[in-house]
Parts: C-alpha cells; sequence; structure tokens
C-alpha cells in the first residue's frame, strides 16, 4: 500500500497541480483574468442569487390552456382524418372536455373508428414499456363516437410543455445578455427562474409573460366578422380580436395556414418606404412550402398574422411570396420590435405562464452572505488545522494538506461544470471538508490500533490505510446515495446542495486517501531511520 509506481506519482501531482490551476481564476477579478493568455483557464465559479443578488420569479403553467389545445388539435385531426376516408359526419365538437363525433351514417361507426384509432398515441418508454394510450376512443349509440383524454395523458402533456416551456424561457432570458440564469422545473406545474445580478424585473416579465404564439390565418372570402357576429360564425371559423381598432376583428379559419414554430428567424429591421420599426422573418422549408402555395393560389384576398390569438396585421397579398420571407408590421416601437423578435425566435410557449411569486434579492444582503461565509471559513479552518495538528503531530499537517487539496479540487470541478455557489452550496462544502477530515481520523486511529497490538510503524501505517478504506467508502457510498437522491427528487436549493456534496465526496476520498498516503510515502522515504524517529502518537 505504501508503495507508489512513477505514473501513479505524476498522476496524482499533475491531477492537484490542474485543480490549482482551474481555481487559480477564481482569486483574481474578471478584468485581470480576461487579460490573461488564451491559453490559461479563466472560467469562474458563478454565484447563485443569494449570493449575488438578484431576480426570482415563480411561474406557474395555466394547465387547462394545455388541455383545450389538446382537445383542438384532437377535434381537428379527427375531422380530417373522416373527411380523408369520405365518411360524412353531422356534428363534431368539445363538451365538457370530450371530443364528440355525430356520424350522418350508424353504420360507419366501425370504418371510423378504424380511422380514429391513430389518434391513440402509446404512454412510456422504450426502456419501461408502455403504460396505456393517451386517449380513449369509444363507439356510443347512434352513431356517436366520443375521444376522451385521459388522466396520465393529460399529466404526460403537461409534463412535456413545462418541459419545451423551460427553454423558450432559457432561450428568451439568454437573449437579454444575462448569465447563469437558473432555470429548473419545480413541482408538476411551476418553473423557478433565478437570474443573478438582474434588478429590475419590469423587462425580464414582459418577456416570459408573452406565450407569443403566432400564426397565419386564411380570412373569411365573403363574411365580414360583424355580419358572422349577428347570424352565424361559420364551422372551421372564429372570430379574433385585433389589436389594431381601424381594422376591428377579423373572422379567420381556426386552423392556421403556417405555424410560428415553422419560423427559423426573426430580426427587427426597418421598413424602407416608411421608416418605421417591423420584423423580418423567415420560415424553413416545410413552412416556406406552406406559406407559397397559400399565397400563390389568394393573390389580391388579404391574409391575418396573429400573435397570441390577436390579429396584429391583415395585409393584402398583392404577389406570391415564394421566397419563404417576408415582414410583420404593426405599429411596433425598436423596443417592442426587439422584444417581440427575441420572442419569436425562441419559440412559443405551449400555455401561458403566470407569475405566482417575485422577488429581488439585493447585491448588499448577497454581500453579507459573503463576508459572514468567509469569516466563518476562516474561523472553522483555523480551529481545524489546530486540533488536528495537535492531535495528530506530524500526520496532522499532512491531513491539513489533504483538506486544502480537497477543497481546491471541489471548487475546481464545480467551476468546470458551471455550478452556481449558493449558501445550500457552500454548505455541502463544508459538510464536506468534515467527510474528508473524519476520513482521516478514521485511518489515524487505525494506525493507532494496529501499533497498540505490537506492529511495527511501518506495518501500522500499510494496514491503517488498507482497512480503514473499507469503512471509510461504505460510509462515503451511503452519503453519496442520498446526494444522489436528493438531487433525483429535489429542485433548486436542494440540487445545488446535492452536486456541491457530490463532488465532495468524491474529492475527499481522492485527497484524505491517495494525496495523504503519497505525503506520508515521502516522509518515510525521507528518513533514515524509520524505526527510531517515526512519530505517530499512540
Amino acid at each position: 500500500m505504501l508503495h507508489f509506481s512513477t505514473w501513479k506519482q505524476v498522476a496524482i501531482i499533475l491531477t492537484c497541480l490542474i485543480g490549482a490551476l482551474l481555481v487559480a481564476p477564481n482569486f483574481f477579478a474578471k478584468e485581470t483574468v480576461r487579460s490573461w493568455p488564451a491559453w490559461t483557464p479563466r472560467a469562474q465559479l458563478n454565484l447563485g442569487l443569494d449570493l449575488r443578488g438578484g431576480a426570482h420569479l415563480l411561474l406557474s403553467m395555466e394547465t387547462a390552456e394545455v388541455r383545450k389545445d389538446w382537445l383542438d388539435t384532437l377535434r381537428d385531426d379527427a375531422r380530417k382524418r373522416l373527411r380523408e376516408a369520405k365518411i360524412a359526419f353531422t356534428g363534431l365538437g368539445i363538451t365538457n372536455n370530450i371530443v364528440q363525433i355525430r356520424l350522418a351514417k350508424p353504420e360507419d361507426a366501425d370504418a371510423a373508428m378504424k380511422e380514429l384509432r391513430g389518434l391513440a398515441q402509446p404512454m412510456g418508454s422504450a426502456l419501461l414499456g408502455t403504460t396505456g394510450m393517451d386517449v380513449e376512443i369509444k363507439k356510443g349509440d347512434g352513431g356517436v363516437i366520443t375521444i376522451t383524454p385521459t388522466e396520465a395523458g393529460l399529466q404526460q402533456r403537461i409534463g412535456n410543455a413545462i418541459g419545451a416551456a423551460i427553454e423558450t424561457v432559457r432561450r428568451r432570458v439568454d437573449a437579454m445578455g444575462t448569465t447563469e440564469p437558473n432555470i429548473v422545473r419545480q413541482g408538476r406545474d411551476r418553473i423557478l427562474v433565478q437570474v443573478p445580478g438582474l434588478q429590475d424585473t419590469a423587462q425580464l416579465k414582459e418577456l416570459i409573460g408573452k406565450t407569443a404564439r403566432l400564426t397565419f390565418h386564411e380570412v373569411h372570402p365573403q363574411m365580414s366578422a360583424e355580419d358572422a357576429r349577428q347570424t352565424r360564425v361559420p364551422p372551421g371559423f372564429r372570430i379574433y380580436p385585433a389589436t389594431d381598432r381601424e381594422d376591428g376583428p377579423q373572422l379567420l379559419r381556426e386552423t392556421p395556414v403556417v405555424r410560428g414554430d415553422e419560423l427559423v428567424n426573426a430580426q427587427p429591421e426597418f421598413d424602407n418606404r416608411t421608416n418605421e420599426p417591423v420584423i423580418s422573418f423567415r420560415f424553413n422549408n416545410a413552412g416556406a412550402r406552406k406559406f407559397g402555395n397559400f399565397t400563390k393560389d389568394n393573390v389580391g384576398r388579404p391574409f391575418a398574422i396573429v400573435l397570441d390569438d390577436q390579429v396584429i396585421s391583415a395585409p393584402v397579398i398583392r404577389e406570391p411570396i415564394l421566397g419563404g420571407s417576408g415582414q410583420i408590421s404593426g405599429n411596433f416601437t425598436v423596443e417592442s420590435a426587439n422584444q417581440l423578435a427575441i420572442q419569436l425566435r425562441s419559440g412559443a410557449l405551449p400555455a401561458k405562464l403566470t407569475i405566482v411569486e417575485e422577488r429581488t434579492v439585493g447585491p448588499s444582503l448577497g454581500q453579507d452572505s459573503i463576508e459572514a461565509g468567509k469569516v466563518a471559513g476562516i474561523i472553522g479552518g483555523i480551529a481545524t488545522i489546530v486540533l488536528t495538528v495537535l492531535a495528530y503531530g506530524t500526520f496532522g499537517i499532512f491531513a491539513v494538506v489533504g483538506l486544502i487539496v480537497h477543497g481546491l479540487l471541489t471548487v475546481a470541478f464545480m467551476t468546470v461544470m458551471g455550478s452556481a455557489l449558493t449558501l445550500p452550496g457552500i454548505a455541502g462544502l463544508v459538510l464536506g471538508i468534515a467527510m474528508a477530515v473524519d476520513a482521516n481520523v478514521l485511518i489515524y486511529e487505525r494506525i493507532r490500533e494496529e501499533l497498540r497490538v505490537g506492529k511495527t510503524p511501518i506495518s501500522a501505517i500499510d494496514a491503517g490505510f488498507s482497512r480503514a478504506f473499507i469503512t471509510i467508502a461504505d460510509s462515503q457510498l451511503t452519503t453519496l446515495a442520498c446526494a444522489v437522491v436528493m438531487f433525483w427528487l429535489g429542485s433548486g436549493p436542494i440540487r445545488g446542495f446535492a452536486v456541491t456534496l457530490t463532488i465532495g465526496i468524491c474529492t475527499s476520498i481522492f485527497a484524505s486517501v491517495t494525496v495523504v498516503r503519497l505525503l506520508i510515502f515521502y516522509w518515510l522515504r525521507s528518513r533514515k531511520s524509520v524505526q527510531r524517529t517515526l512519530e505517530v502518537p499512540v
């Protein structure tokens, strides 16, 4: 156990040096680090919201909107499948969260069921297997067919919507130029957004709050919205309000020609003729093809651009738009055009997000926490060093060196991973140091026991490291399992604590066992007479 080959010595020393090199930028100002050569490490440990200050928002997703969108999609898909199969129906609508279809001929029910079964999708995964279908399709009396979303299917939809919303919010926040935002799911239908360093939350709330669901719709060729209100809205059409009072509401086909998720780019620009802010957009290949075919077939007719169920523009198609790009005008200011372009580029939110909690943490509070943490760390560090050296003498000095290596490697890993240091993270860091001290205590106490039974110092040291390692590994693995569970099931501060603790466990084993053992190996080799001069307190 006390013998180290040359390559092992080199690997251990290089690991410690690389860790020290990665930690070094944290001791200098950012401006100083930027002036360093390109080959040197520049990453610095990020400070979390509770240390740096910033904005804290807790968002809640409108799950009823997720259900409504799903039911609308099921209704449209059912209508399309029945029409393609040439199965007539006299009624198709949504009642009490159920899509209900009434066939013109009850004898077509079996054929309709065969066509509609494709709407049901299996839930689960390839690894765990399927757990059922997301919708139930049933045949009733008199040619009535119902399509009912299951509760498990709805929960899966909500989970997918939350995941998509997190990515959309992340892209929007990143576009603001902020750094190290923390955006995580919390609970069933909530999203936690923490942006360190941001004190004015007005722009953040405006950017996140809008769904930014952009769609392009066909305008009814003959009937106006006013006529539809006085008589009856035609099937498949809907009255959309307008943001511009001059245009007024529009009667549009519910199924859009092109959706905003088929946009690949949106940028704020100025119109060459009016010099007003506009937004230029570009579709992907599928969107460009659909948009081009629609404009080619509807020259001279208006079409509507709808944002969050409100018509922002209803221009007339003067000529086919075949390039897959165009402009959106709507009395924008420079700021609103830039904001809408960011929202369109980042994608639409699957459903509306409502702010249920808002906090702003001042930087002075974070600075006070940092200063208090420094004082506590210095006092605790000095006390640990003094007690360890008094209890174990020369070996206590080796343990202190191991603790320093443990701390450097922990911070180095967090810096490389981009983890944010929070107050719970500091607690995990302190706990990791305590566990590293505990590992050294186990080793040294085992050495003392071996010396008491009459073993030679070298045999006692060898047995102390080899036998105590099993106990250390058992205790550390138990703690590691707890940290993994906390990271898996927890969120926010709990995850920060779990990450720091997990890194600390790995580095403490390396520092307390491998590094300290290497130091003792060098110390033993430097002694001329080990039997006479070895100082191991008994």
